[in-house]
């Protein structure tokens, strides 16, 4: 009942939403001092950007600067599966030497991989570079079957064979432990397109480390409860019609509450930004809303075996996970180079917590191993901002070139 009610919020607040996005538009004036017609735009504009959407944003990267030019970006699919696309940022740009190729691997958390619009950006300024774009899953027909941890593995393992030998994986987050399974099975299978490095970032690899509240909060409950209470079936008349479903709003839900007073202030600002004609400051708040309001439902599968196999049994560190009927040996990694990179100042993936994978990959050289900690960054600073780009990126960039050989 929980989707169906949110829906009927959604479509009754609706037609509310859409007559106060046509206000804004309709009373801005840019160039006036008409100061109540400017307060009423703005009033109207924080209402209408307070809804949540369910399309994946548009990555807008239509270049990038590579050395001193400006190169074309043309967004092309490799491979399109039920869940997910395997989708590359192709240089339109013949004439550039060949440069490694990367597969980011993005999270199945609430948001779209468009969250990590500014880490593909950069890395593309010295590598090929392809990222796993998942689907939401209230759009996917309950004729494709489940999607849990096992098919996320899958999907990697399939993803890397598609872009071939040679290929680097970067994973930010939630799919760490998916990409160092993933890259487990290739090495114990003999996979000629087992990754070439593996550069694991700010990922829940063991949490038993340094358990931050997210990790508590996991733990707090029987998995029971977690299908009993945050699980839904995905209602009318969306493609994925009674597919059990984590819904993207009650992840953002959650994050928000961790961090209302925050919220409400950047919406204030919003209002006077848009008030007082500062245009430029108001633009950054409304792309930032843009995004973190749009939401991606979960397959049930997928959540509930995260939540207990990642944040409560932690199969994957002490051993025990399983991948189509077979153990996951992260020992049987040899020749991937692998890198690990946390943030001080992470409180959802602790310091501690995604290093363990160095442990794990106990029969990788020691020349091959790379682990670094950034100062003063949070979760999100691992792999975006300035610290990203001027710090943590020429490292990681070193680490991929120095395993291409």
């Amino acid at each position: 009942m929980l989707y169906q009610a949110y829906q009927l919020q959604s479509d009754l607040l609706s037609p509310l939403r859409l007559t106060a996005q046509h206000l804004s538009a309709s009373l801005w004036l840019e160039n006036t001092d008409h100061s109540l017609l400017r307060q009423a735009s703005a009033a109207a504009d924080v209402v209408a950007r307070l809804r949540l959407t369910h399309a994946r944003p548009a990555y807008g990267i239509d270049s990038v600067e590579v050395g001193d030019r400006s190169v074309p970006v043309i967004e092309e699919t490799t491979l399109s599966l039920p869940f997910g696309t395997l989708l590359r940022f192709r240089k339109d740009a013949p004439e550039l030497p060949p440069q490694p190729k990367v597969l980011l691997a993005a999270p199945l958390s609430g948001h779209f991989a468009t969250l990590l619009r500014e880490t593909v950006r950069t890395l593309l300024q010295d590598h090929e570079v392809w990222i796993t774009d998942w689907h939401n899953a209230r759009d996917v027909a309950l004729r494709h079957g489940a999607f849990g941890l096992e098919d996320y593995i899958a999907y990697m393992i399939r993803f890397v064979e598609a872009i071939g030998e040679d290929t680097h994986v970067v994973a930010v987050c939630q799919p760490c432990v998916a990409a160092l399974a993933a890259t487990a099975v290739m090495a114990e299978d003999g996979s000629p397109a087992a990754p070439r490095s593996l550069t694991l970032m700010a990922g829940p690899v063991d949490c038993r480390v340094n358990p931050t509240e997210v990790n508590k909060l996991a733990t707090s409950k029987p998995i029971e409860w977690f299908e009993k209470n945050l699980i839904s079936h995905v209602p009318l008349p969306h493609q994925g019609f009674m597919r059990r479903v984590y819904p993207g709003f009650v992840q953002l839900t959650a994050f928000m509450s961790m961090n209302l007073e925050r919220h409400q202030q950047s919406f204030r600002h919003l209002y006077e930004h848009l008030v007082e004609g500062r245009t430029e400051e108001a633009r950054t708040i409304q792309t930032f809303y843009d995004e973190y309001l749009a939401v991606n439902d979960l397959p049930a599968e997928f959540y509930l075996e995260t939540v207990e196999k990642v944040f409560q049994t932690y199969d994957l560190a002490v051993g025990t996970l399983q991948y189509q009927g077979r153990t996951v040996n992260p020992a049987a990694i040899r020749r991937t180079a692998l890198m690990t990179v946390e943030g001080e100042r992470d409180d959802i993936c602790s310091v501690g917590q995604t290093v363990a994978a160095q442990d794990l990959c106990s029969n990788i050289r020691p020349y091959l191993k790379t682990h670094h900690i950034q100062t003063g960054v949070g979760h999100y600073g691992v792999f975006s901002g300035r610290k990203w780009n001027q710090q943590i990126y020429p490292r990681v960039r070193d680490h991929i070139h120095a395993a291409q050989g």
